[in-house]
C-alpha cells in the first residue's frame, strides 16, 4: 500500500506524469496507470478453498471421508483422523483408490473446518545427546473384549533419533509407570542413561527450593536398580521435553485411530511395540537417515539391563472393615476380602491390572481387577461370603452381607423357609464358583419368575440356562415297519375296573 500511495501522491499532488513516475519508481507504466485509475480499495473478498466442483476424482470417496470425520466427533480429540491417516486408510481399505495425498489433504482441510475448530501449536526443534529419553503419559480410549475404557499410555521417546515406544494401561500410577518402563527397557535390551520426567505426584512428593526433588521411595529404588539419571522439568515448563510431547500425539494419531479394539491388553501392548519398530524405518524429519539408523547411537550410549529382576508391584497393609472390605484411592474403590477377615489386617499386592489380597502369612485370599477413576466403585468376590453364610444361614440377616446382596436375591431369600435358606446359599456358592456371581443372580431372577423356592428347582433352572446340553435329533424309523394305529383309551371302562365291577358289568 505504501507504493500505491507514493504513485498516487506523485500524480495527484506533485503533478508528475505516468512516464516520470514509472522511471522514478522503476515500474512498468501499465502498473502506474492501473493504480492511478483505481477507485476501489476495499480488501478483496477471500475465495472459498474448495468449490462444489473441486477434485471430481475424489467424489466417489468423499462420503467415506465424511463418515470417518463425523465418527471422530464421538472420539477423544487426540484420537481423531489427520489428513495423512485418512489417506493411508483409503489406500488400505478402499479398493481402487488412486487419488494423491495432496488432493485428500486439500479436501480434508475444508471438511475438517466444517466440523471441528483447529488449534495448532508449533514446537521448536531441540538437540539432545544419544542415550537420553523423555517420559510422559497420554490419554486414549480403547475397547477391551467389547468394553469401552478410557486409559493412559506411557510414552518413552529418544530425542536424538526420534524413536518412541508406548505401552497402554488402565490408568496412571506407580505400577503403570514402572511396568511400562521395564517392558520398554527389556524390549530394547538396555536402559537409557538419562530419563526426563514431569513433576508428577506419582514420582515427586515435594519440589524443594533451589531445584531439588523429594521422590517416592519406590521410584528411588527403581532408579538406583536400573542405574539411570532422572531429570525433572521446571514446573509448568512441559515444552522442555517437547520431543515426547510430539510423540504422544503422533503415536496416538497413527496407532490409535480408529479407536483400537482387542481382547487382551497384554497382547495389544506387544503389538504396539512391533508397530513402533515398523514405524522407525521411515526417514528422520531433519537428518538424511532413518530413525532406526540414528537409534543405534542411542543404544550404544545406554546401560546394560540389571541382572536381578526388580519387584514392580506395590505393597500395602490395610485393616478390613466390618464387612471385610478394604479401600484404595482415598476410599473411592472398595475390594472384598472374606467374612472371616473382618477387622483383621491384610496384605495387598498391587499391579497395574490386579489387586491381590493376602493374609498375615502372605497366602492369597482373593484377587480382583484393579479399579480406576474418581467415582465410587466396588469389586466383590461373593464366593467366600456365600460359603460362610451357607454354614450359618440363620445369621444371614444379621451379618450386614444381606444388605450388600442384589435386591432380587434379597427378595428371593426372604420367601424361603429357614431350612431352605442354607441349601440355597450352598447351591448359590457352587453356581458362583462355576460361572460367576452374575449367573447365580440371573438364575434367582428366573426362579422368582417361575415362583419356585427349593434348591432342586433352582439347580434345574441353572442347568437350563448355562449347561451345554445337546439337543437330540428326532428318531427316524427304518423302512418296512408298518404304521400302527394309535389305541384310543377307554377311560370309562378303566373307572369301572377300579370300582371292582369289571368290564360290561361283570367282575373278573
Amino acid at each position: 500500500m505504501d507504493q500505491i500511495h507514493d504513485i498516487r501522491f506523485r500524480f495527484y499532488e506533485k503533478g508528475e506524469n505516468v512516464s516520470q513516475i514509472a522511471e522514478a519508481l522503476r515500474l512498468d507504466w501499465r502498473t502506474v496507470r492501473k493504480y492511478i485509475d483505481q477507485n476501489d480499495f476495499n480488501e478483496p473478498v477471500p475465495k472459498p478453498a474448495v468449490d462444489k466442483k473441486f477434485c471430481p476424482k475424489l467424489d466417489p470417496y468423499k462420503a467415506v471421508i465424511d463418515s470417518w470425520l463425523i465418527d471422530d466427533k464421538s472420539a477423544p480429540r487426540k484420537q481423531r483422523h489427520t489428513a495423512k491417516r485418512v489417506f493411508h486408510r483409503l489406500l488400505a481399505e478402499v479398493p481402487g483408490f488412486d487419488c494423491s495425498y495432496r488432493t485428500v489433504a486439500a479436501y480434508y482441510a475444508v471438511k475438517h473446518r466444517e466440523i471441528f475448530k483447529q488449534n495448532k501449536q508449533a514446537y521448536l526443534p531441540l538437540v539432545h545427546q544419544p542415550g537420553e529419553a523423555q517420559v510422559d503419559f497420554g490419554t486414549a480410549d480403547f475397547y477391551e473384549n467389547g468394553r469401552k475404557l478410557t486409559g493412559k499410555y506411557l510414552e518413552v521417546s529418544f530425542p536424538h533419533s526420534n524413536k518412541g515406544y508406548l505401552q497402554l494401561f488402565y490408568g496412571e500410577n506407580m505400577e503403570c509407570l514402572l511396568e511400562g518402563l521395564d517392558a520398554i527397557f527389556r524390549h530394547i535390551g538396555c536402559v537409557p542413561k538419562e530419563l526426563w520426567f514431569d513433576n508428577t505426584k506419582v514420582i515427586v512428593t515435594e519440589i524443594i527450593r533451589g531445584g531439588g526433588r523429594k521422590l517416592t521411595d519406590k521410584f528411588e529404588r527403581f532408579r538406583e536398580h536400573y542405574n539411570f539419571k532422572a531429570v525433572f522439568m521446571n514446573p509448568g515448563a512441559g515444552h522442555e521435553k517437547g520431543n515426547v510431547e510430539n510423540k504422544v500425539g503422533y503415536q496416538r494419531r497413527n496407532f490409535m485411530v480408529p479407536v483400537p479394539r482387542f481382547l487382551s491388553l497384554s497382547d495389544y501392548n506387544r503389538q504396539l511395540l512391533s508397530k513402533c519398530e515398523d514405524d522407525s524405518h521411515r526417514g528422520h524429519y531433519r537428518y538424511d537417515e532413518t530413525i532406526e539408523e540414528r537409534f543405534q547411537a542411542d543404544l550404544k550410549a545406554s546401560y546394560e539391563l540389571p541382572v536381578i529382576a526388580f519387584d514392580l508391584t506395590g505393597h500395602q497393609t490395610l485393616k478390613a472393615d466390618n464387612w471385610a472390605k478394604v479401600y484404595l484411592n482415598q476410599r473411592q474403590h472398595a475390594y472384598s476380602v472374606a467374612p472371616k477377615y473382618a477387622q483383621c489386617p491384610v496384605h495387598l499386592v498391587l499391579t497395574s491390572a490386579m489387586v491381590i489380597i493376602q493374609d498375615e502369612n502372605f497366602r492369597e485370599i482373593v484377587r480382583h481387577r484393579r479399579l480406576y477413576g474418581d467415582t465410587k466403585q466396588e469389586q466383590m468376590d461373593w464366593l467366600p461370603y456365600l460359603k460362610q453364610l451357607s454354614l450359618r444361614p440363620r445369621a444371614l440377616k444379621y451379618t450386614g452381607i444381606y444388605e450388600l446382596m442384589p435386591e432380587s436375591m434379597q427378595t428371593y431369600l426372604a420367601t424361603c423357609s429357614n431350612s431352605e435358606v442354607g441349601q440355597i446359599l450352598k447351591l448359590l456358592s457352587e453356581l458362583t464358583d462355576r460361572t460367576g456371581f452374575d449367573s447365580a443372580v440371573n438364575t434367582v431372577d428366573h426362579a422368582i419368575t417361575h415362583q419356585v423356592r427349593d434348591a432342586d428347582s433352582l439347580s434345574n433352572l441353572y442347568r437350563r440356562l448355562y449347561s451345554d446340553i445337546p439337543e437330540l435329533p428326532a428318531m427316524t424309523l427304518p423302512p418296512g415297519i408298518p404304521k400302527m394305529t394309535p389305541m384310543q383309551p377307554n377311560l370309562t371302562a378303566y373307572d369301572m375296573l377300579l370300582q371292582g365291577k369289571g368290564i360290561n358289568g361283570y367282575v373278573g
